[in-house]
């Protein structure tokens, strides 16, 4: 996120050098009250602050600041105060201890919707209306129960993948493309009853709706002028907003054709409650308006897909990079009492090194480098210093991921060091927090966990994995590309060859 060439980028280089006097003006005014007892800082420029320094991968130049001025700092991003936590003590202040404080969200300009913030499950403030959306979706997609319900959909849209892999034999498979789409399929079948991508044909059935949400995504990671100026929100000037709003729009118009549709169904006299088996259906029962259907499905497509792709993708690397944990966690999804033709996730309890394999992958390669942005509802005091009522607050989990004081030898892949091991993702080990903790933890990490697993699980059952070219897996380029989700630089892209039943031990 260098300055500069964001500026240039964006055509705003000009138009920052004519507003400098303005925009100093304006903090100087804001800020007179100088706020005492700030967490640690590196030196700011005027206007800008250290916005200079942030570079276009932050989650490092991040964690090296934290290396010289302490688990708890502050950095300015013109006008925007941001805290950031790099330990597990800060993490569990921030978290645990002062959750109810702790708990409203930082909205970045794409979500700032007025006519659908309130309706968010992740960006609204922790009201009724918020505890209703968590209640449902706990009880409808993520509780024990939901999650047998849903297991048959799971399972055949992961079919669905294998005869795929398995046509497509000795050609080049994008995982993350095809990993998207299955888990696109699935979160489509739960919600509204059918597949919206024909994966055998390759091409997606409702035109531009996948590209359409992948597009709410990029957007709402992109830095924003505005957020650090917010005097010059309102004019939107790299278009991040209204580019935004258009593709919700989109969306949200093919969401409206569905629900019209079921509405009209389910209001009909042949309509009977035992046909109400999605997730649409229930919701319509249960008095959902279209809008808050709309900003729900939307939610639970962009934060359910992305995310797990991209810990499959790394998880696939680090497995290729290291030969002896491919070796182990083979053998073990090869035993003989396990069901050849495909793994059911009533059998993922007996692969314990997987998901050692799966707890490596996400502390090394968190889906994310910083939790969802936290902002402080009052003045706080954490660890001996202020945070100021509004400022943004980060828990810098790839940091802590990758602490020495912490973890053994922590930028080694080394499953084993989960074997026996209490420490666990759900949000009570703040050395290892990928999903959060508190009231603000990600509540579909049931399913994001059991997707990953069943996914893997099979991908190693069935299929050998080859690089094209020939190329040494040992050499395999790990570098991320940083965003709302931590993506691989480079994507994976696998020759899978399918494995022999003889082979199984």
């Amino acid at each position: 996120m260098d300055l500069i060439a964001f500026l240039k980028e964006n055509d705003m280089l000009l138009f920052f050098l004519f507003t400098s006097f303005f925009a100093l003006l304006f903090i100087k005014l804001t800020f007179s009250k100088t706020i005492k007892n700030l967490p640690p800082s590196p030196p700011t420029l005027p206007i800008i602050g250290n916005l200079h320094q942030i570079g276009d991968k932050p989650h490092i130049s991040i964690t090296n600041f934290a290396k010289e001025y302490g688990p708890l700092m502050s950095l300015r991003l013109g006008s925007q105060l941001l805290v950031v936590a790099s330990s597990p003590e800060t993490a569990m202040e921030i978290l645990k201890f002062q959750d109810r404080s702790f708990s409203s969200r930082f909205v970045p300009s794409t979500f700032r919707q007025s006519s659908i913030l309130p309706y968010s499950l992740i960006w609204s403030d922790c009201d009724q209306t918020w505890r209703t959306l968590r209640t449902v979706c706990r009880t409808e997609l993520f509780s024990p129960k939901a999650m047998e319900t849903h297991s048959r959909v799971r399972e055949e849209k992961i079919s669905d993948m294998l005869e795929f892999l398995r046509n497509k034999q000795g050609e080049v498979v994008d995982i993350g493309e095809l990993v998207f789409t299955t888990l696109f399929n699935t979160l489509s079948c739960i919600i509204f009853g059918q597949d919206f991508i024909d994966l055998k044909d390759e091409h997606e059935t409702h035109g531009g709706l996948k590209d359409s949400l992948e597009n709410i995504l990029e957007y709402g990671g992109k830095p924003d002028f505005g957020d650090f100026f917010p005097m010059f929100q309102r004019l939107d000037l790299q278009g991040i907003k209204k580019g935004g709003l258009k593709q919700i729009k989109i969306v949200f118009s093919f969401w409206e054709h569905m629900i019209k549709e079921r509405r009209s169904q389910i209001g009909s006299s042949a309509w009977s409650s035992d046909q109400a088996n999605t997730l649409l259906d229930r919701l319509i029962e249960q008095g959902f308006s279209d809008v808050q259907i709309n900003q729900l499905a939307t939610e639970l497509y962009v934060a359910g897909t992305d995310t797990t792709t991209s810990t499959v993708g790394w998880a696939i690397a680090e497995l290729l990079k290291h030969k002896e944990a491919l070796s182990k966690v083979e053998s073990e999804v090869m035993k003989k009492e396990m069901n050849f033709d495909k793994i059911t996730e009533s059998q993922l309890s007996e692969l314990p090194y997987l998901h050692a394999c799966i707890k490596e992958t996400l502390r090394i390669h968190p889906t994310g480098p910083f939790l969802l942005p936290h902002r402080a509802q009052e003045t706080c005091e954490v660890m001996g210093y202020t945070v100021p009522k509004d400022a943004q607050v980060f828990v810098n989990i790839w940091a802590i991921s990758r602490d020495p004081k912490i973890w053994d030898d922590p930028l080694s892949f080394k499953p084993e060091r989960f074997l026996g091991s209490k420490v666990d993702f759900r949000g009570q080990n703040f050395e290892f927090t990928p999903f959060g903790a508190g009231r603000r933890m990600c509540p579909g990490l049931p399913l994001g966990v059991k997707s990953v697993e069943l996914i893997l699980a099979s991908l190693i059952r069935g299929f050998d994995w080859v690089l094209p070219n020939g190329d040494d897996p040992s050499q395999l380029d790990m570098n991320d590309k940083f965003g709302v989700t931590l993506q691989k630089e480079k994507p994976m892209k696998i020759i899978f060859k399918p494995k022999q039943q003889s082979l199984v031990a």
